[in-house]
């Protein structure tokens, strides 16, 4: 069966992009028939420039608080609010542009496997050499191709799957596309990763404050997602715990108590670390990327931890899920 353009149509979603959302939009110009921006409060004149660019604006409540799950709901909804709505709907984040091709592929990938529901490709950064943080993030979007358990935001889902299982959980602030895709597995579907480019991201991540808010939210992300899914996130949250609370609590008995127990500590730190840069080199990963990739690693476990206590303290107070931005 051959797929033809008015069968996809496309969610754009984001807040202040700037040039970054005009190329967006100017990527996916002839293989959407249909593409529709949610706007999350910018004030850049992100609503006109998607406008001049042909497409159909979603402003969303201010009063309400912001998340990506609500933005891509929002988009959505207005997509498929025709009487024809399209078959497919791809969601890309603003700050990223479209592989050309990619929406044909992704379509046609669909169409030949029933039993996919959502189908996601390779992204990689624009600009990796621009900072170290960059570059984590380049190597982090290198997954392998085939049946995965869980994909970023740019995605292709089948619009009737998505629409049965209520799309995103919109106070999920962070890995809120994991979270869909546990609930696509358990409805019976497989969610896909092909070998070819799919997006390309601008990070624009250049200080450490940066990435350690990103990490925070990594954080929140894997303790919300856990609690909602105890299956998932099993060994990101024991890895938190161990190296962001327990193992720096034993540090501190034994700095004070015992330093047997300060040097098993400081060993088992080691250990971790060398593992981590043995495990990245296999990957092909040059040693000096490896290096300085594992003491990010290696650090990320404390800003995660802050992204957990502040997810369990919202949850026991019964306060909103803000995001958490790092630009």
């Amino acid at each position: 069966m051959t797929r033809t353009p008015s069968t996809i149509g496309a969610v754009v979603i984001g807040r202040n992009e700037g040039q970054r959302l005009i190329n967006c939009l100017a990527s996916m110009q002839g293989e959407a028939a249909r593409l529709v921006y949610v706007d999350s409060g910018s004030t850049d004149g992100s609503v006109e420039e998607a406008r001049k660019a042909g497409a159909e604006v979603v402003e969303l409540d201010t009063t309400e608080p912001f998340t990506a799950a609500r933005a891509r709901n929002a988009g959505f909804a207005a997509l498929t609010a025709d009487a024809e709505p399209p078959d497919y709907v791809q969601f890309v984040d603003g700050d990223c542009t479209l592989e050309p091709g990619w929406l044909t592929h992704a379509a046609k990938a669909l169409d030949d496997t029933p039993d996919i529901g959502i189908i996601t490709g390779w992204r990689a950064e624009i600009d990796p050499k621009a900072s170290v943080y960059n570059e984590m993030c380049d190597y982090e979007w290198h997954r392998p191709a085939g049946d995965i358990e869980a994909c970023g935001g740019d995605m292709m889902v089948r619009r009737d799957l998505f629409a049965r299982l209520g799309g995103f959980n919109p106070k999920v602030i962070a890995a809120e596309d994991d979270e869909l895709c546990v609930r696509v597995r358990k409805a019976g579907f497989r969610v896909h990763r092909l070998p070819i480019p799919m997006t390309h991201h601008d990070a624009a991540m250049f200080s450490f404050g940066q990435w350690w808010q990103r990490a925070i939210r990594s954080g929140h992300g894997f303790a919300q997602v856990g609690d909602l899914h105890p299956t998932h996130f099993i060994k990101e949250r024991r890895r938190v715990w161990l190296y962001g609370a327990v193992l720096p609590f034993l540090f501190i008995v034994g700095a004070v108590m015992s330093l047997p127990l300060l040097l098993v500590v400081l060993g088992l730190y080691a250990l971790s670390y060398v593992r981590t840069v043995r495990g990245l080199r296999r990957t092909g990963l040059p040693l000096k990327n490896s290096l300085h990739h594992s003491v990010l690693l290696f650090l990320s476990k404390f800003p995660n931890l802050v992204g957990t206590m502040r997810y369990w303290k919202r949850k026991r107070r019964g306060w909103d899920m803000e995001i958490i931005e790092y630009k």
